[in-house]
């Protein structure tokens, strides 16, 4: 028996909105599929370099009246960042809220505009402690 990782997928309700946070997160589109018949989009983003890892957005033209308020029983998504400080900074510029800050220097939790929660950790070893992410505390759900 084998088994090969294909891909996350989550349904977003804005899908020009979902699709900026992505990006800001560095995800780049690797393939789409508009579904005239079945009325939906299905979009894969994946890091630079990693189409292997994808995420599917998945878009219903006529909206998703099924779609839950807290996708918490979904978990959550992760990716390795270079700076964890630089990509909450960059974020949180952006207006994305960080949910989580990297207090540690390792980790920090963001959502999505679908409430899809968002991990990310420091490449290799954590980072020193810094403000102002050493004293931000936690804003919402994560």
């Amino acid at each position: 028996m084998s088994i090969r990782y294909l891909h996350t997928m989550v349904r977003v309700l804005d899908l020009e909105k979902s699709m900026a946070f992505y990006r800001l997160l560095g995800l780049e589109e690797t393939r789409r599929i508009d579904n005239e018949g079945g009325r939906f989009t299905l979009i894969f983003l994946a890091p630079p370099g990693q189409p292997e890892c994808p995420v599917e957005l998945t878009f219903n033209w006529d909206g998703d009246d099924g779609l839950p308020s807290d996708s918490r029983h979904f978990g959550h998504l992760a990716y390795e960042v270079d700076d964890i400080y630089a990509t909450c900074a960059h974020l949180q510029a952006n207006g994305v809220v960080i949910n989580r800050p990297p207090r540690d220097g390792r980790m920090a939790f963001v959502r999505s505009p679908d409430n899809v929660s968002i991990e990310l950790l420091q490449k290799g070893g954590a980072k020193t402690p810094a403000e102002p992410w050493a004293s931000m505390a936690n804003t919402g759900h994560w």
